[in-house]
């Protein structure tokens, strides 16, 4: 059998412990071969592919990023691209795709499969939005980027008695910022769950400075306040997705205005993204690579690698993408976590 292999979407660390596990796993134990497309569902589409085997995944497992590169073309946006798609399969001699990726490349893995082509996926997300799955590799890169952030912008934040805003990852899942908020101590948590008002979180900010204390102040790119979201610009791209961001610097602005309180805003951005994975997300990539090797050498296709408990099982895909995986706020009542409401 021979198997393709493609990264779609953000990039995520822990990626290329995925490709290398399944490469490994498929070829040693069952003898396939594997062919890498490049650049999400644009590598079956124009037949973009990169050499996929023991020697070109043996030294990755710790490089965030992606070999085989990323984008959020939708092949269903493209007029012929599902059949271009099953034709460059077929003219390459490929018989199953291995996606790993988002609600958006796996939304795409479960319509192909509906269509005939054998998919199987790997869910991938910073933001571990993805319902079926406990946990995503790369959240807790992502988690562990933030909350160091934080640590550091405390001492920053304590010597000059100011607020600060760190505007965090999390479309419309607020998971990142909770755990990060938590983890670092942040005294005001936004999340896109809960509709903040901003005249609350700017009042509790002015008393912490008036007991002299600094006050970190930790938001979801997708967080918005009760009068609507901050748009970064009405662009949007493949999937419908707009562009988000800049809701950091609203917040640091109209704290500074109602306040009266020196504040500033820092957006972490990608930097979310980057780096070497931490040893949890690289133990549950390679978890996940090899189950969606050994799924696809039994032909359980349409299934998507979860991680529900400590066990790795097998879902449907659409299970894993019809419903986003949000924050159950009430858990957290008795956290210490001010959402601003």
């Amino acid at each position: 059998m021979r198997i393709g292999v493609l990264t779609g979407g953000g990039d995520c660390p822990g990626l290329n412990a995925v490709i290398r596990a399944a490469v490994r796993k498929g070829s040693k134990e069952y003898g396939h071969e594997f062919v890498g497309f490049r650049y999400g569902w644009r590598g079956p589409i124009e037949g973009i592919t990169q050499e996929l085997n023991w020697d070109t995944v043996e030294n990755i497992l710790d490089q965030g990023g992606t070999i085989l590169h990323s984008s959020r073309t939708n092949p269903y946006k493209i007029e012929g691209g599902v059949e271009a798609i099953k034709k460059n399969m077929a003219d390459l001699g490929v018989d199953a795709l291995i996606a790993i990726g988002g609600e958006d490349t796996l939304g795409v893995a479960t319509k192909l499969t509906a269509d005939g082509v054998n998919c199987v996926g790997v869910p991938k997300t910073i933001d571990n939005d993805l319902s079926g799955t406990d946990y995503t590799f790369g959240f807790d890169t992502a988690v562990n980027i933030a909350t160091e952030a934080i640590d550091r912008l405390w001492t920053t934040a304590d010597s000059h008695d100011r607020c600060i805003v760190v505007e965090i990852m999390g479309r419309h899942a607020g998971w990142m910022t909770l755990h990060a908020g938590i983890a670092g101590g942040a005294n005001v948590t936004l999340i896109p769950e809960v509709a903040f008002d901003i005249e609350k979180v700017a009042n509790f900010v002015k008393e912490r400075k008036e007991a002299g204390k600094a006050t970190i102040v930790a938001v979801s790119e997708g967080a918005h306040a009760e009068s609507g979201m901050v748009l970064k610009d009405g662009e949007v791209d493949a999937f419908g997705h707009v562009k988000l961001g800049g809701v950091g610097d609203w917040v640091a602005k109209e704290i500074k205005e109602r306040a009266d309180i020196e504040t500033r805003a820092i957006i972490l951005g990608h930097l979310q993204r980057g780096g070497t994975p931490t040893a949890f997300d690289r133990v549950l990539a390679t978890r996940l690579g090899l189950e969606a090797a050994s799924a696809v050498h039994e032909g359980d296709f349409g299934k998507m690698m979860a991680l529900q408990g400590t066990n790795v099982v097998r879902i449907p895909i659409n299970e894993g993408t019809d419903v986003l995986k949000t924050v159950p706020v009430e858990r957290y009542a008795d956290a210490e976590v001010f959402f601003g409401v």
